[in-house]
């Protein structure tokens, strides 16, 4: 029987499974016996099992006036399930050396788990306890409201949390997307035990699921093991949810905030990730603003102007909205310098294009980097998720650099063409800022 103490569990979960390529990561799409569809990697080096579990939903079910009440029950599944209240729970998931986390978004909420693979039975079984039958004791759910109430008030100090909330309500006035997640004060103060269990019951089902497994397990074991980890969990209905065309408005707003610093969110309209055009986007943003040192925008406001210690842009594709965003902080008398030097540069940016060079060494970046995302057991579940989640099938890891190679000049040039746009900035800024 192989064995790894407890005390060496957490250094077992960083040990590397896939230093060959990516694409030397063989993925079979299974289906349990009971008709839990899941993706797995076998990998039977080290005994431990990552699952990665998602449930499409989220957040953006909290009916109005129940805000934060999604966030609240994410934090009580581990506190206390069947007859074990929270201490109980906890003494024997450490007995099993298991990890067990649990986390939702506007769009969905995951499971993450490791299990010693001598342990699965038993660990499996006791997250099942805690996925079906959470205690919700008064007590737990108290603790877990102060801690969160606790949080929403640091952020509501917190500039950069003010700037992002403030964003997603201008952007999304009628839609879940611009509600906190957290919640607010007031809702979070109202929520009973008995909205929490509401919660419960429309963040957990089976329709729709996305599971990636990855470690020490046949196919024919996970499938019984899931199969045991969701008996008691309802099929629901799968969800499906509208697009919207979210189109930040134009223009500038400012929230006053007495800092040194100001911190700007911008956006305009982005691209979804089935879009044909996602990959030469991808590209695109990583030479203008999601390239760290090496990006336009951290070239032009912090290396040449020293403007602003960091400036960014990111494409963001959720499940019904898709933005194109970027964010810079700095002194309050810098920042509309700042604002002024991102504007240019995206126009530049369009009108000059890139260079041969610059396209070469974002590729060599982009396609060198993307093994890392397969060198634990439990970043390799995460992908296997999130491939799920965009409708990318099991051969994309061994295609996705040769997309990334494919990019062209007239690529880059036609979607800065379509995603650049300052004309259609919508910017927020958070603090005392001068010259705006």
């Amino acid at each position: 029987m192989r064995f790894i103490p407890a005390t060496a569990f957490a250094a077992a979960l960083t040990c590397a499974i896939a230093t060959a390529p990516a694409d030397a990561v063989e993925i079979g799409e299974h289906v349990s016996p009971g008709g839990i569809p899941f993706w797995l990697v076998e990998e039977h080096a080290i005994p431990i099992v990552s699952f990665e579990i998602e449930m499409p939903g989220g957040a953006r079910l909290d009916p109005e006036g129940k805000d934060g009440a999604s966030r609240l029950m994410s934090w009580l599944f581990d506190e206390g399930a069947g007859e074990m209240d929270s201490a109980a729970f906890n003494l024997e998931k450490d007995a099993l050396a298991a990890r067990y986390g649990f986390s939702v978004t506007h769009d969905a909420f995951s499971i993450s788990a490791q299990m010693l693979t001598e342990k699965l039975d038993e660990s499996v079984a006791l997250l099942a306890l805690a996925i079906s039958d959470p205690r919700l004791d008064a007590d737990a759910v108290e603790r877990m409201r102060a801690l969160l109430l606790s949080n929403i008030a640091d952020s509501m100090q917190d500039p950069n949390d003010i700037a992002s909330r403030a964003f997603y309500a201008r952007v999304f006035p009628d839609h879940p997307y611009g509600r906190a997640l957290d919640g607010r004060i007031e809702t979070v103060e109202a929520l009973t035990i008995e909205d929490v269990r509401a919660a419960h019951d429309r963040l957990v089902q089976t329709a729709g699921i996305r599971i990636g497994i990855v470690g020490d397990v046949t196919p024919e074991k996970a499938g019984e093991l899931l199969d045991v980890l969701f008996a008691d969990v309802p099929e629901g209905e799968v969800r499906e949810f509208e697009r919207t065309e979210a189109a930040p408005p134009p223009g500038v707003e400012v929230f006053e905030l007495g800092v040194p610093q100001s911190v700007a969110i911008f956006g305009m309209p982005g691209i979804y990730r089935d879009d044909p055009d996602f990959v030469a986007a991808y590209v695109m943003n990583h030479i203008l603003g999601g390239g760290g040192f090496e990006s336009r925008l951290m070239e032009e406001v912090r290396e040449k102007r020293g403007l602003a210690y960091g400036v960014y842009s990111y494409i963001s594709s959720r499940a019904s909205a898709a933005l194109y965003l970027g964010s810079v902080q700095t002194a309050n008398e810098r920042i509309a310098e700042s604002l002024a030097v991102i504007r240019a540069e995206f126009e530049r940016y369009v009108t000059e294009g890139i260079t041969e060079e610059e396209l070469a060494k974002a590729k060599q970046y982009l396609t060198g980097a993307y093994p890392l995302r397969f060198d634990t057991n439990a970043k390799i579940a995460k992908t296997l998720v999130a491939i799920q989640e965009d409708g990318l099938g099991t051969e994309y890891i061994n295609i996705r650099n040769d997309l990334i190679d494919a990019v062209t000049l007239e690529d880059i040039r036609r979607v800065a063409e379509r995603l650049v746009r300052p004309e259609l900035m919508s910017v927020v800024i958070v603090g005392q800022p001068e010259g705006i």
